[in-house]
């Protein structure tokens, strides 16, 4: 089996961060950022442009994009995310300087509802025109679809729901998908044969994914959807996260977890693992508690000397 490159998108600062009750201050959230850079990783997803009465977490993401829009508070290699749910957030995102946006559906009516207050027809009907005028600007752009395994309150999603919104973005020209287990209900199994079935539908489509590790199948799912050819992984820092409009909202898979994994197997030795477990440390000290994160705890076994 070959495995695609894996690139690694840090979702923490967004994700991570959008259900803790404690606002971290637009400073601190600069000191984590500054240190995920020096780690290697491919992107960091800065924040989301939401409404900060229902986020408020999220109220300094303009200005934490703008702070990074200067050539000299940014090195090159780095790509910096934002998610956006409406016209509105792109508009934001365009003015502020965001190089990727990321943007979907959810495949569950009522988690559709609740984080966007709109069915996924109308969703759809509105992500696609707002992802080809991004395109259009010269901005990298990743649609996705959330619960696409499962939702707390819709329970299983069919196969089909899933794979009908994925042709959507595919026949609208739109080739950079992720599926999110927003619910973290994947198995290994299910990822395999839902992505395995996309790749069916068009053999170049770039591949990405999104698993909670609510079940404790976070690293599984990953692998599984390595083997069927996904190249982007989005992970949190400590396995911080959750979204706040799912019924158990519960961390992502920790950034620190992955790396170490993928090291342990040969790969992705460029990134230093180091400095992401000093922001983890440096984000646990913060609220205050231990985080999910496994290799937090029990620190690393990797042997760089080895190669």
């Amino acid at each position: 089996m070959k495995m695609n490159h894996i690139s690694i998108h840090e979702v923490g600062p967004r994700d991570g961060l959008q259900v803790e009750q404690a606002v971290v201050p637009l400073e601190e959230k600069i000191r984590w950022v500054d240190r995920m850079m020096t780690s290697g990783i491919d992107i960091i997803q800065l924040g989301s442009f939401v409404n900060p009465k229902y986020v408020p977490q999220m109220a300094a993401t303009d200005e934490l994009f703008r702070h990074y829009a200067t050539p000299e508070n940014k090195p090159s290699q780095v790509v910096f995310s934002g998610l956006v749910l409406n016209e509105r957030g792109l508009e934001r995102g365009m003015a502020c300087g965001v190089e990727m946006f990321c943007m979907g559906v959810s495949a569950s009516e009522t988690h559709s509802q609740k984080n966007t207050r709109m069915s996924p027809a109308e969703a759809l009907s509105r992500i696609i025109p707002m992802a080809k005028s991004a395109v259009d600007s010269g901005k990298r752009v990743q649609v996705s679809v959330q619960s696409a395994f499962g939702c707390g309150f819709d329970g299983v999603i069919p196969r089909d729901k899933v794979l009908g919104i994925v042709k959507e973005y595919l026949a609208a020209g739109i080739k950079n998908i992720s599926l999110a287990d927003t619910a973290g209900h994947a198995n290994p199994m299910q990822v395999e044969e839902l992505f395995a079935a996309i790749g069916e539908l068009d053999p170049d489509v770039q591949l990405a994914c999104h698993f909670h590790n609510t079940y404790g199948l976070g690293l599984a799912n990953c692998y599984a959807a390595m083997k069927t050819g996904v190249s982007f992984i989005e992970t949190a820092t400590g396995g911080l996260g959750g979204c706040p409009f799912t019924k158990l909202p519960a961390g992502n898979v920790s950034t620190e977890d992955l790396v170490h994994s993928l090291q342990r197997m040969g790969l992705r030795k460029d990134i230093n693992l180091d400095s992401l477990l000093d922001v983890a440390r440096d984000v646990s000290k913060f609220f205050g508690r231990e985080l999910p994160g496994s290799v937090l705890k029990s620190g690393s076994i990797v042997d760089f000397k080895q190669g």
